[in-house]
């Protein structure tokens, strides 16, 4: 059985209550842009969508080649912070979170190690930026970095995680996650 057909019949037996902490949903009020936030037994997971004018010029600063920076804009792209809010050590790898797109259709995300080696082999020498494959988090520890969705500007999609905890591997949903538009919203 698939990597993929395991992890749905595992969020399928799971108990709804267990599929997700509670979701907080934001608007900024400046930029119009939305931001959802997560915290499930001391997980932390918080999504921002970034503009795709704000992804380029993130990469145009950096020198990239334009085949690059047209590469990741193509991509549904939120600033993610994880951290550790919990009284244990925890980890997570972005190669086991799955989105889900209107369609009932699962996808895998494209991790960072997959982005380092695109960019290698475009000739470019350039690793920050996408949140890390996988990280074990002490007490108290974060992280943050770009997760990139391979959507268009304002899909919709849920996105299902996960993460280990004392030996146990625990998820979560977000539901409704909403790309960012083209052009900032009006606020």
């Amino acid at each position: 059985m698939s990597l993929e057909c395991r992890y749905l019949l595992l969020l399928l037996c799971l108990p709804l209550a267990v599929l997700a902490g509670e979701v907080h949903h934001h608007r900024d009020p400046e930029t119009g842009l939305l931001s959802w936030k997560v915290k499930d037994h001391g997980f932390s997971l918080e999504l921002i969508q970034l503009l795709p004018d704000y992804v380029r010029a993130t990469y145009e600063s950096r020198g990239f080649p334009p085949e690059v920076i047209d590469g990741i804009a193509r991509y549904c792209v939120f600033g993610t912070i994880a951290r550790n809010e919990s009284d244990a050590i925890i980890s997570y790898r972005v190669a086991d979170w799955r989105y889900v797109t209107s369609d009932g259709q699962e996808h895998r995300l494209k991790t960072k190690t997959e982005w380092v080696k695109e960019w290698h082999d475009l000739g470019v020498a350039f690793h920050w930026t996408i949140l890390p494959d996988d990280q074990i988090f002490e007490v108290g520890d974060w992280s943050q970095g770009f997760t990139t969705i391979a959507l268009p500007p304002d899909s919709v999609f849920d996105l299902f995680y996960s993460w280990k905890q004392r030996d146990e591997i625990r998820t979560g949903k977000i539901e409704a996650l909403r790309c960012a538009p083209v052009k900032p919203p009006e606020s």
